[in-house]
């Protein structure tokens, strides 16, 4: 999934999280899937917003980077892979 707005990285990577949020269109939902391996996804609604579905209970900064990282996903932001374990799937 790749929408049409443009972030730059330094963007991405400095503005306050709830302003990124609110620039992309994107609402955080809590997930409810308790397994440690998962660190987030993206749900498209069909009006073009976007959902981010985040664990719970995981720290302020796993949350903060994980958002941005998915974010930098669904908007074609030229950021580095993370590293093992983590993956990004498209569905």
């Amino acid at each position: 999934m790749s929408l049409a707005l443009p972030i730059s990285p330094d963007h991405l990577l400095a503005a306050p999280l709830p302003q990124l949020l609110a620039e992309t269109g994107t609402e955080v939902i809590d997930a409810g899937i308790p397994d440690s391996g998962f660190f987030g996804a993206v749900v498209e609604r069909k009006n073009g917003d976007i959902l981010l579905a985040m664990p719970s209970g995981r720290s302020e900064l796993e949350h903060d980077t994980m958002a941005r990282y998915l974010l930098a996903q669904v908007f074609d932001v030229p950021l580095p892979k993370l590293s093992e374990p983590f993956v990004t799937t498209e569905a």
